[in-house]
């Protein structure tokens, strides 16, 4: 029975009771290791009680036949989409439950104990960054690229619709495995990073690096799906007329975001699938002892993390480029450069890795060159930040939500790209290296920069998904505490990095960093209350959805295709593919007295792809692949490991793949959209967010010569 279990770890492998988080309250050694054993298990109560909660309640609703008939096996662009975001926001409510508890342990800590454990704190600051980085940032953007580019380019779905079900899957899965990490601890403490010494097996044996590994190789192979299926769509599917120099700034930056996806993601997979093999076979890759070299790693890693940051800013970018120009009634200001300045940063995104290695002993020569190459990177950005300050200049600025983000977003990011230039002077990063001054102009760029971007962006297309506006108050309130949140808890880090302090440090016996340490904590307070503002936002707006109903689905008197058909949109996007004839395609329609109008020869039946389970089949396999081998349960990894091919070639077999939408049933569709149009009143800007907006805005250009 031993040798049995030992060699194919039938059934539990490695897996014991001590996996339970409640086990470091019975074995606790003292004030610290019983509130950090506390703190774990109420964690893990909480995700496990969620989810019961989630299960009930779909149980008693009888939503299970709709979740996986009308969601989980859809393959329409936009409900995807949905779901990617979805999927980030209950992945940013763990993220941001952690920094609380980062940001509370610094404050208690500062005479040593404190309410974690060190290696508890470790795993934190793992989780936190893996979460905010790979099943976060990375779903938003790529739910609000699937959501929106489609449409802007007259499609009727990306170029790969199972694929893309695959994506999201995969994606998932990544996310699950680092839930249960969190019930069956422990997980890894390498940092976001994985770097090793610190997740190799002589250092680490247990389950966490595994765990790590896993999640992250799930979700970069999803990502490098992601990349090609969009970078193709773009290429192949555009309607006629929209050429590349006609396409909005937001599908630029998603096609440089995709080729970003295309070269970056396969290193890191690379790096983790031979970082598995060091751990699971003994290869020592990076082991410096062994024959191997760490830098071999760190290379692979920041081969994608340098180019991932702006994997991370492009599509935030892009809906800057949207909001600025939508919410000043404006033509957006330098088109081309902003296009050429966009493909810039995202080929001298590959030439500046090495400054992360600056304190790692290379010739002073190969620091001065990427030490340029980094600073170099601030000029097409500056061209940026003046064309979207130039798109306000003259213009009709209404400060809405989205645009409360935007130009928070124009001060905060200034900063924070001043402190990247500041750091990328090799001089000034010895000095600060692995400080929390890196920690604050990390978060300087990625909040600001990305996360307001998104937020911006789930704002302005909400109506678009579901047919109705998120309630003003709130997203009001949940900006303030966002913006001034940010503030409170980074800019003190700057303070604290430049006094020395560390990063990712649990306990410390200085008190001149205690102020500041309470100040951030004050912040990451604020950021929290943001976030709950956000969830009571969507509440209230699900609650008064017929007053904030805006179904002709043109509010913000938009300029490109999508504001040109009905909220919510309709399976098939268009009854036609339409033809541009150029920028600004819809604006460009309003302004002449026109909207998108029938089919010139006539309405036609319209092909889409139907459901597909080899989305969800595939996600599944991968969480359970991914799971039996962090703890070694051998007699399972096998089997599920060849069912993988099986059920792809299974797919292959598939051939009842589409489903026709009536021309009949298209028609009649649209004819009411357009009579409904017709009988709702236009609104001016003025009564933006009253019940008077019904999504039919009055062109900026009607409006001005009243």
């Amino acid at each position: 029975m031993n040798t049995w279990s030992s060699i194919w770890g039938f059934p539990f492998g490695r897996l014991t009771l001590d996996a339970l988080p409640v086990t470091d309250i019975v074995r606790a050694d003292g004030r610290t290791e019983l509130l950090s054993g506390i703190t774990g298990t109420a964690a893990a109560g909480m995700a496990v009680l969620g989810f019961v909660v989630v299960v009930i309640l779909i149980t008693v609703k009888g939503w299970w036949r709709p979740l996986w008939s009308e969601w989980l096996t859809s393959v329409d662009h936009k409900k995807i989409g949905i779901m990617y975001i979805v999927f980030s926001f209950v992945m940013l409510a763990r993220a941001l439950a952690e920094a609380f508890v980062m940001r509370s342990q610094q404050v208690v800590g500062h005479d040593g104990g404190g309410i974690v454990m060190p290696d508890h704190f470790a795993q934190l600051f793992t989780t936190h960054g893996t979460i905010m980085i790979f099943f976060m940032a990375m779903p938003f953007l790529t739910g609000m690229i699937n959501f929106v580019m489609p449409l802007q380019i007259g499609a009727r779905d990306v170029a790969f619709p199972v694929l893309n079900s695959v994506s999201l899957m995969l994606t998932i899965a990544g996310g699950l495995i680092l839930m249960i990490s969190l019930v069956l601890e422990p997980f890894s403490t390498g940092g976001w990073s994985g770097y090793p010494p610190y997740t190799e097996a002589a250092y680490n044996p247990g389950a966490g690096p595994d765990y790590w590994i896993w999640a992250v190789t799930l979700s970069s192979i999803g990502s490098t799906f992601t990349g090609l299926n969009f970078a193709v769509t773009i290429y192949k599917k555009r309607c006629p007329g929209m050429k590349l120099m006609r396409m909005p700034l937001f599908t630029w930056t998603s096609l440089c975001t995709s080729i970003l996806m295309i070269f970056a993601m396969p290193p890191l997979t690379i790096a983790t699938a031979l970082l598995a093999l060091d751990r699971y076979m003994g290869f020592h890759f990076f082991t410096n002892g062994g024959g191997g070299n760490m830098m071999n790693y760190a290379n692979l890693f920041w081969l994608f993390g340098h180019p991932e940051v702006y994997i991370l800013i492009l599509p935030a970018f892009g809906v800057w480029s949207e909001v600025f120009s939508t919410f000043s009634g404006k033509t957006l200001y330098g088109y081309t450069a902003l296009v050429i300045a966009t493909m810039a940063i995202a080929v001298l995104s590959f030439t500046v890795w090495v400054h992360h290695f600056f304190t790692m002993g290379q010739s002073a020569n190969l620091n001065a060159a990427f030490g340029i190459a980094t600073m170099t990177i601030g000029v097409p950005t500056g061209v940026k930040i003046y064309d979207w300050m130039l798109t306000m200049f003259r213009g009709r600025v209404r400060i809405s939500v989205p645009m409360l983000y935007a130009i928070a977003f124009l001060f905060l990011f200034t900063i924070g790209g001043l402190s990247g230039i500041i750091l990328a002077n090799p001089s000034v990063d010895y000095q600060v290296h692995n400080t929390l001054f890196l920690v604050a102009h990390f978060h300087n760029m990625l909040i600001p920069g990305l996360l307001y971007g998104m937020i911006a962006g789930y704002t302005m297309w909400f109506p678009k998904a579901f047919g109705f506006r998120l309630d003003e108050k709130w997203g009001y309130r949940a900006a303030w505490c966002w913006i001034l949140g940010f503030m409170g808890a980074f800019f003190p880090l700057y303070v604290l990095g430049l006094m020395g302090m560390p990063r990712r440090m649990s306990g410390y016996f200085s008190g001149q960093w205690l102020p500041w340490t309470i100040i951030a904590l004050g912040g990451a307070v604020l950021i929290l209350a943001g976030f709950l503002a956000l969830i009571v936002q969507l509440w209230v707006s699900v609650r008064d959805r017929k007053r904030l109903a805006v179904p002709v689905g043109d509010p913000w008197d938009g300029r490109s295709l999508e504001w040109g058909i009905p909220a919510p949109a309709p399976e098939w996007n268009f009854p036609s593919l339409p033809r541009v004839e150029g920028r600004d395609a819809f604006a460009t329609l309003k302004a002449s007295g026109h909207d998108l109008g029938p089919p010139e020869d006539g309405f036609e039946d319209i092909w889409l792809p139907k459901n597909a389970a080899f989305g969800p089949v595939i996600g599944a396999l991968g969480t359970a692949l991914a799971f039996t081998l962090t703890w070694y349960m051998w007699w399972a990894v096998l089997p599920l490991a060849a069912l993988v091919p099986l059920v792809i070639i299974a797919q292959g077999f598939r051939r009842d793949t589409e489903k026709r939408v009536p021309a009949e049933e298209v028609r009649k569709e649209w004819r009411a959209f357009r009579e409904l149009a017709a009988r709702t009143p236009r609104v001016p800007r003025t009564s933006e967010y009253t019940r008077d907006n019904r999504g039919h805005a009055i062109p900026m250009s009607q409006e001005a010569t009243r």
